[in-house]
């Protein structure tokens, strides 16, 4: 059995105690590969070294995160820009817009998601999307591109069916389903339902939104199973499966 994390920060430095047991523990337990966005150009050199410490199971991805946008996300962009001229990596990511915190730089989010887009396109990558408070911003955004036919994944989905359904008809899209499908009255469970598993990719997140019981601690890696585990239950299906076609779908969208 195979599964794969397609979302988690495994260089933050929550993990910088214990990082390399946390990562044998979670390949021993099935969870296999692990993919890895960046934030902006100070996680750069973390991200790299946990790829460098595990080649064979972690891949990076290179992105400015929406919450890394502000009055000089040009600068980072370009940063962004020299990284992906002169190496290889599995997606542009993480992208998108984030409202919660702040829309201080609303715009300048909105033209960095545009421009890495565009990136995506370039260099035939898929992208990967956050979208926290701010569904239908991204989705005006994503559907300017719909017909460029570019791969993508919905980090963190937490939306309803309507819009599952909406991210699915935009293209070749996959929903990231995490630890929020273990919380009581998320209503995530009632997409994972609807939708057929063919559409669904597993994160983490790690170290962010560890799944029940673990809700409010650190998330560990080895926690995917949790996940997978509850995807299993709520289909009717076994876990095996559940890791087979998730990992499939993986491989679908970032080509390994």
């Amino acid at each position: 059995m195979i599964l794969t994390d397609t979302h988690t920060h495994l260089y933050s430095k929550e993990f910088d105690i214990d990082r390399a047991e946390l990562i044998e523990k979670a390949i021993n337990s099935g969870v296999k590969r692990f993919f890895m966005p960046n934030i902006d150009s100070d996680s750069i050199p973390g991200l790299y070294q946990v790829e460098k410490q595990f080649p064979d199971n972690c891949f990076a991805m290179m992105g400015l995160h929406p919450c890394s946008v502000n009055a000089t996300y040009q600068h980072e962009l370009q940063v962004v820009r020299y990284w992906l001229s002169k190496r290889k990596f599995v997606a542009i990511g993480e992208i998108g817009i984030d409202l919660y915190w702040d829309k201080t730089f609303f715009q300048q989010q909105q033209d960095a998601f545009r421009a890495q887009i565009e990136l995506a396109k370039q260099y035939k990558l898929p992208y990967v999307i956050h979208s926290r408070n701010s569904f239908d911003e991204v989705m005006e955004i994503v559907n300017e591109f719909k017909h460029d036919n570019i791969k993508a994944i919905f980090h963190c989905f937490s939306g309803n069916v309507l819009q599952a359904e909406q991210v699915i008809a935009a293209g070749n899209f996959k929903l990231g389903i995490g630890g929020v499908v273990t919380f009581k009255n998320s209503g995530l469970d009632k997409v994972v339902e609807a939708i057929d598993l063919k559409h669904i990719v597993l994160e983490t997140d790690a170290p962010y939104l560890a799944p029940a019981p673990y809700r409010g601690k650190r998330n560990n890696p080895d926690y995917l199973l949790l996940v997978a585990r509850k995807i299993a239950e709520i289909k009717n299906s076994s876990l095996e499966e559940v890791a087979e076609v998730t990992t499939l779908n993986s491989i679908e969208v970032f080509g390994c």
